[in-house]
C-alpha cells in the first residue's frame, strides 16, 4: 500500500514537467526566419524584374498583370533595403546604396 502513493507522486511530477517539456520542444523545433544573402537578393530582384518585363510584354504595361508584377519588384527590392541597405537594379546591372528606386520605371 506504501507503494501505491509514491507512484502517484512520481505520475504527478511527471504531468506538471510535460508542458514545460512540450513547450520546449514546440519552440525548438520551428525553423527560423533567416535574412537573405545578397546573392539571394539580388536574384530575386532579377527574377522578378524579368517577370515584369514579361507581364509588360504579353499584357500591356498598364494590365493587372504588370501592377501585380510591379508589386513583387517593389516588394524584393524593399526586402534587400531592409536586409543589407542597398538594392540590386538589374537594369543597370548595379547595386544602389541609396534608396531611390523608381516605383514608375517599367511604365512606359
Amino acid at each position: 500500500m506504501n507503494m501505491q502513493p509514491r507512484n502517484l507522486t512520481s505520475i504527478r511530477k511527471l504531468l506538471m514537467s510535460l508542458p514545460v517539456i512540450l513547450a520546449l520542444l514546440l519552440f525548438t523545433g520551428v525553423p527560423r526566419a533567416h535574412a537573405e544573402s545578397e546573392e539571394e537578393c539580388q536574384h530575386h530582384v532579377a527574377h522578378a524584374d524579368h517577370e515584369l518585363h514579361e507581364a509588360i510584354a504579353h499584357h500591356g504595361p498598364n494590365s493587372s498583370e504588370a501592377d501585380h508584377k510591379r508589386h513583387d519588384l517593389q516588394e524584393a527590392r524593399e526586402r534587400c533595403w531592409k536586409e543589407h541597405h542597398k538594392w540590386w537594379d538589374e537594369d543597370q546591372h548595379r547595386w544602389h546604396d541609396q534608396q531611390d528606386w523608381d516605383e514608375h520605371d517599367h511604365d512606359h
